[in-house]
C-alpha cells in the first residue's frame, strides 16, 4: 500500500499533463501513487497518459459524464486512493521533488493534517506565500493561528491529509459549486486532532489571469460563497469550539465573502452588497482595537470604499 496518494483532477489537460507526471515521478520518496481523474477530456490527454501507464504507481480514471466539476472529481479520487495520506495537486502546478521526503517524519507520527508552504509563480517572478509555522497542536488552535495570517488557509494543495481522518469526518468536497475548498478545508482543520505547519515551500502555484472570480458566472460564484458562509454558521455549534474560536470562524468567513466582492466589476457588486448588508454579516467583525473599530465603521458606511482601501493595504484583516 502506498503511503501517499497524489490526486490530480483535470479536464483537457494535454498542455500540462506530461510535465505534471514527470514532476511526480521525480519525487525523492518511493511510497506514492498518482491518481489521475480525467473529467471528460476531449483533447489528447489520454494519449499522453498512455505513455506512462506501464508504471504501476500511476492510476488513470476517465469519467464519461462530461465536466462533473473539481469537487466531484476530487471525491472520486479519494474513493479510488489507497494511500495512508492524500494530497491534491492541480494539473498545471508542480511540487518540490523533496516535498514528500521532507514530510515523511511527520507522516510517521500519524498526524491528521500536515501543512506546508507555497511559492506563487508568475510569468516574470516568484513569490513566497507567507503564513505561520507551528508544531503539533489541535485543529481549533491551528485554525486560530492560521485564520488571520494565512491567505491560503483553504487551499487543499497545501496539506497532506490522513485518509482515515478525512473519512471519519464524513466531510466531502461539495459538488457543482464554486469555492468548494473554502467550504471544506476550514472544517477539516477544526475537526483535526493533530495538525502542524512546517516551514517548507513544497508547492508551486502557477498563477494565471484565469482567476475563478474573474471569468464566468459571477452570480453563481458569489452566491456559492455566501452559501458556504451560511453552511458553516448554521453548523458551528456542532464543532464544540470555544467562544473565541467561534468568533474567529465567523470573522474569517465574513472577511472572505467581503473580499470576494473586490474581484467583481463595480456594476456586478451592487446586488451582492445589498444581499450581505441584509444578512448583516458585518456584525461578525469584532472590535478589540482602533483599527478594527475603523474597519467596522467603514464597512457599515460603504463597502465599496472599504474594498478600495483593502486594495491599497490600508485595512486590517481582522
Amino acid at each position: 500500500m502506498p503511503t501517499v496518494s497524489i490526486i490530480i483532477p483535470f479536464r483537457n489537460g494535454e498542455k500540462y499533463l506530461e510535465k505534471c507526471i514527470l514532476n511526480i515521478q521525480k519525487q525523492k520518496y518511493d511510497s506514492w501513487e498518482l491518481i489521475l481523474i480525467d473529467d471528460g477530456s476531449v483533447d489528447n490527454s489520454k494519449k499522453i497518459i498512455e505513455k506512462y501507464m506501464k508504471n504501476p504507481k500511476i492510476k488513470y480514471y476517465y469519467i464519461k459524464k462530461e465536466n462533473i466539476g473539481v469537487g466531484r472529481a476530487r471525491n472520486y479520487g479519494i474513493e479510488k486512493s489507497n494511500g495512508k495520506y492524500i494530497m491534491f495537486v492541480d494539473v498545471d502546478d508542480y511540487i518540490n521533488e523533496k516535498l514528500l521526503k521532507k514530510l515523511d517524519k511527520y507522516i510517521k507520527q500519524d498526524i491528521d493534517m500536515i501543512k506546508y508552504k507555497m511559492k506563487i509563480v508568475k510569468k516574470d517572478a516568484m513569490y513566497m506565500a507567507s503564513g505561520p509555522v507551528f508544531g503539533i497542536t489541535n485543529g481549533e488552535e491551528a485554525f486560530n493561528k492560521l485564520c488571520f495570517k494565512d491567505k491560503y488557509l483553504d487551499s487543499p494543495s497545501l496539506y497532506l491529509i490522513k485518509k482515515d481522518f478525512f473519512i471519519k469526518t464524513e466531510l466531502k468536497f461539495l459538488e457543482n459549486v464554486y469555492h468548494e475548498d473554502f467550504g471544506l478545508i476550514p472544517q477539516l482543520i477544526l475537526k483535526a486532532n493533530t495538525i502542524l505547519s512546517v516551514d517548507y515551500y513544497g508547492y508551486y502555484y502557477i498563477q494565471t489571469s484565469n482567476s475563478i472570480m474573474r471569468s464566468g458566472n459571477y452570480n453563481k460564484k458569489i452566491n456559492d460563497k455566501i452559501n458556504h458562509y451560511n453552511n458553516i454558521i448554521n453548523k458551528l455549534e456542532e464543532f464544540n469550539l470555544k467562544e473565541d474560536t467561534k468568533k474567529n470562524v465567523k470573522i474569517y468567513y465574513t472577511n472572505s465573502v467581503i473580499s470576494s466582492l473586490g474581484d467583481l466589476k463595480k456594476e456586478e457588486r451592487t446586488e451582492f452588497i445589498k444581499k450581505i448588508t441584509k444578512m448583516n454579516i458585518i456584525k461578525n467583525i469584532k472590535i478589540n482595537n482602533l483599527k478594527q473599530l475603523i474597519k467596522k465603521i467603514v464597512l457599515k458606511i460603504n463597502i465599496n470604499f472599504y474594498l478600495s482601501l483593502k486594495d491599497k493595504g490600508e485595512v486590517c484583516r481582522k
